[in-house]
């Protein structure tokens, strides 16, 4: 397992649009375990293939109850809509508020490539949207309500979390 180096907003890949997994094979193991590794060392909540340079159909999330390794993920339903604060590891040190629905559920791959099902939300419905965006060459500061300073962002979350 290796860590691997997050691109940031001015590399043009995070703009294609990521192609769909078809080969469940030990390299794409190898993706997925250096992908934790590297999720885990920058202390994120999600992180797609093409963060890491990858052009391929892949996310992890890990909100804090279990990390998902999702292949091929695709939204299939939504309800409600929340704004909130979001930032991304690609796009270190800016936050802003971006709207985003409420509850998502998803259907996606698992490393051996079979089916599942995964609800989420609040945080996670957020997460689920923000990686599934970014496989469509889409960065959350497309989608901004208002950028925040860190300030403002924790300022903001404090008073939305009851802190």
């Amino acid at each position: 397992m290796a860590i691997r180096k997050i691109v940031t907003s001015e590399d043009p890949i995070l703009r294609k649009t990521s192609r769909k997994v078809e080969k469940f094979d030990e390299k794409l193991g190898y993706l997925l375990d250096d992908m934790r590794e590297t999720l885990r060392k920058a202390e994120g909540a999600g992180l797609a293939a093409v963060q890491v340079g990858i052009l391929r159909r892949v996310v992890l999330v890990d909100v804090g109850d279990g990390l998902l390794e999702l292949i091929n993920p695709e939204i299939v339903e939504t309800k409600g809509e929340i704004e909130d604060t979001e930032g991304c590891l690609s796009v270190p040190g800016e936050w802003g508020l971006v709207k985003r629905p409420e509850y998502v559920k998803i259907k996606a791959q698992d490393r051996r490539g079979v089916w599942h099902r995964y609800e989420g939300t609040d945080l996670k419905a957020r997460c689920f949207c923000h990686e599934i965006d970014h496989l469509d060459g889409i960065i959350y500061t497309d989608k901004v309500i208002k950028k925040l300073t860190p300030e403002e962002a924790q300022e903001f979350r404090s008073k939305n979390k009851g802190e």
